[in-house]
């Protein structure tokens, strides 16, 4: 099968397309055959390195990229009971995807309804279940409650932006230029203002009476979190879930106190998938929404394996503006 593996971290150049065997599925484990993969900035981090310590997403050398596929289960281990070959099935945070086939935890898998292709499932799996639990789970959004969603243009920005509006909750948004304001917008977003150094943060004290919002979500990280700290309200809460700008090494945790008594958290999403019922729950809601029309994705990019160098090119130049949603016919 064809895959696309790193056996050092670096830039592009570490990429290697290679020829392997097709895996065999173990104990707990199902092989999928990818029809189609998500591409996510998590995959250049994972490339650059950025995980090597990492005990949320542990991984060796040399390792297959991709942390998001949809297809069909082909295969299955001994002990898995609840799933068949011919099931439709999306997943994410587990490597592998930028191949045909990936063998999954089965726990990992949800079910993708008839209904709904596998193309979109494979785009919007790790950005919709990442957007459910910040907009339910961490920030706990509610009717009356504001929050601040940045990078609101991006894929995982414009998902927040209408979960929290489905919750009832008043949504601020921010974007890099007009014409993503615009699609913030068009997201349900109630208030679009551009970053400007900072200047955002004045917009919404502006728009709030000098309250700030109940919650902000901050996945840019040194660019706008003390800004963010600034937009929010006394005992608010900043969730800085990205660092796409660079990380904050210099925060002292009086800050904190000083900007309002505030909370500040550094979600992962693997802490709020811990098993399986939990990922198909969240799954089956994103789906949902994707087949009524309640929420709305637009596939900004399609590429073959062939081409995936030149997809997280795309990607990575477009780091400080969001994330669009791009998808790999993993099939080509």
């Amino acid at each position: 099968m064809k895959a696309i593996q790193i056996d050092r971290y670096g830039g592009p150049d570490v990429l290697q397309w290679r020829e392997l065997p097709v895996p065999v599925p173990r104990h707990g484990e199902a092989l999928v055959r990818l029809t189609h993969s998500g591409i996510n900035f998590m995959d250049i981090h994972t490339r650059q390195g950025k995980y090597a310590q990492s005990r949320t997403y542990p991984m060796t050398l040399p390792v297959t990229l991709g942390i998001e596929g949809a297809g069909e289960v082909v295969a299955v281990g001994e002990s898995v009971t609840d799933l068949k070959v011919g099931d439709r099935v999306a997943y994410c945070i587990s490597r592998g995807s930028f191949a045909q086939y990936a063998v999954v935890p089965a726990w990992r898998l949800a079910p993708v309804p008839a209904e709904l292709p596998l193309e979109l499932a494979a785009a919007t799996t790790f950005h919709g279940l990442t957007a459910h639990y910040l907009a339910h789970d961490v920030g706990r959004l509610g009717p009356g409650s504001t929050c601040l969603v940045h990078a609101a243009s991006g894929g995982i920005g414009q998902l927040l932006v209408q979960l929290a509006k489905s919750l009832g909750a008043r949504v601020f948004a921010t974007t890099s230029t007009a014409e993503k304001a615009a699609v913030a917008r068009a997201r349900g977003a109630d208030v679009a203002v551009l970053y400007e150094g900072g200047r955002f943060a004045d917009a919404v004290l502006d728009a709030t009476s000098g309250k700030g919002v109940d919650v902000v979500f901050d996945s840019l990280g040194v660019a706008t979190l003390r800004d963010s700290m600034r937009a929010t309200r006394k005992r608010g809460l900043v969730v800085n879930y990205g660092s796409v700008s660079g990380s904050v090494r210099d925060l002292d945790p009086i800050e904190l106190g000083e900007a309002g008594s505030l909370f500040l958290t550094r979600p992962r999403l693997a802490d709020h998938l811990e098993d399986g019922p939990t990922i198909r729950r969240r799954a089956a809601d994103i789906y949902a929404g994707l087949q009524t029309g309640a929420l709305k994705v637009d596939i900004g990019g399609r590429y073959t394996l062939d081409e995936v160098p030149r997809a997280l090119a795309e990607l990575e130049d477009r780091r400080m503006v969001g994330k669009p949603v791009l998808v790999l016919d993993a099939g080509a």
